[in-house]
């Protein structure tokens, strides 16, 4: 009943009405985006009352892709809630494109991923580069001193996340010269680094994740020739959120915490120590 007054007020039909479901129209559609966005800068108004006065106070909801929440998360949060006690995390780990989206319409407050976002409503920062380094099997008789390059992977054997997906496209973009299909697509970097272990493929795993997912013996790590494949790894928050001094500061955090060096001044991006 509220839909069909907002569309005799508006004069325009908002959903397409049939037997037993209602799908929405290209206007309504557009309706309810432009809603979102205004629901959005509604949540920052408030935000800017809220939080002018203290840093990282307050409901935050922090959204993390799968390829950087099981090896982030955890050594950040105990420092996030011994330094900011009156901060309220909610986390949210889905994949990029579910992040986006729910970052711009004021579901999400700031989000961790790779970069860059490329869209015009959002801001963002870098924090650190992550170079990969490919992982095979033990029983692969290349040395681990000698340095690979992309020539070097046989792309029959490369195990991929499932699409959609960032960390696959951006192995696929090193990869761009190889011309092989690739069908096998894992939910976790974890699956995929046992099945290396088991001898069914190799694939190119994030520094990040090495701590984490390097725990079996019969994987080793070979390291990339330059130009190094890597991740640019940074913050993203909507451009009419009011809290970007908190972002800097969960930034600055992230980066103390995880040990990374400091900034270079001329690309703004601070490096993983290997």
């Amino acid at each position: 009943m509220q839909i069909k007054e907002l569309e005799e007020e508006l004069g325009i039909q908002l959903v397409e009405r049939r037997s037993g479901e209602v799908e929405l129209t290209d206007v309504g559609s557009e309706v309810v985006r432009r809603a979102e966005q205004v629901l959005a800068s509604t949540r920052d108004l408030a935000d800017f009352a809220r939080h002018r006065a203290r840093l990282l106070t307050g409901r935050l909801q922090f959204g993390v892709i799968p390829s950087i929440a099981p090896y982030v998360l955890p050594k950040i949060l105990p420092v996030l809630q011994r330094r900011y006690p009156d901060l309220q995390i909610e986390l949210r780990e889905t994949q990029r494109r579910f992040l986006i989206e729910e970052l711009k319409r004021g579901a999400l407050d700031v989000i961790m991923l790779a970069l860059p976002a490329n869209d015009a409503e959002i801001k963002s920062i870098r924090l650190f580069d992550d170079p990969f380094v490919l992982a095979v099997p033990t029983t692969d008789n290349r040395s681990e001193r000698k340095r690979v390059s992309v020539h070097d992977i046989d792309m029959k054997r490369l195990l991929l996340l499932e699409n959609g997906h960032c960390l696959r496209d951006q192995v696929l973009t090193f990869c761009s010269n190889s011309r092989h299909d690739i069908n096998v697509g894992a939910t976790s970097l974890a699956t995929i680094m046992h099945m290396v272990a088991n001898g069914y493929g190799i694939t190119l795993l994030p520094h990040l994740a090495i701590d984490v997912e390097l725990r079996d013996k019969r994987v080793k790590l070979l390291r990339f020739s330059k130009p190094t494949p890597g991740r640019r790894v940074g913050l993203a928050w909507r451009k009419t959120s009011p809290r970007k001094v908190d972002f800097v500061a969960l930034g600055k955090l992230i980066i103390e915490t995880l040990g990374v060096s400091k900034t270079k001044p001329r690309t703004g991006l601070a490096k993983v120590k290997r």
